[in-house]
């Protein structure tokens, strides 16, 4: 098991929209994210996990997150990902 923090890119399968996150365990997450019982599951149906980076420290995580949320970091993920639904599956 790792330890620390990851921020995660996910990317809905039917619309091409990106959800940015943080968490200490990832695989419940994705789990919780699947359920529907989070609002970005709702939002996204089924998804695809597009990034995912590990850090030693919150603050360091948290920075991130705030970057990729940011107009700079989406047109980063705009060109390292494309933008729109995935192609293909």
């Amino acid at each position: 098991m790792r330890v620390g923090i990851t921020v995660y890119v996910l990317r809905s399968k039917l619309t091409g929209k990106r959800y940015v996150g943080i968490t200490n365990d990832l695989p419940r997450r994705l789990r919780e994210h699947q359920s529907k019982a989070s609002k970005a599951g709702q939002l996204l149906g089924e998804f695809e996990v597009l990034r995912q980076e590990h850090f030693a420290s919150h603050e360091a995580a948290r920075s991130r997150e705030k970057f990729l949320k940011s107009g700079q970091g989406r047109k980063w993920l705009d060109e390292q990902y494309g933008t729109g639904p995935a192609r293909g599956g």
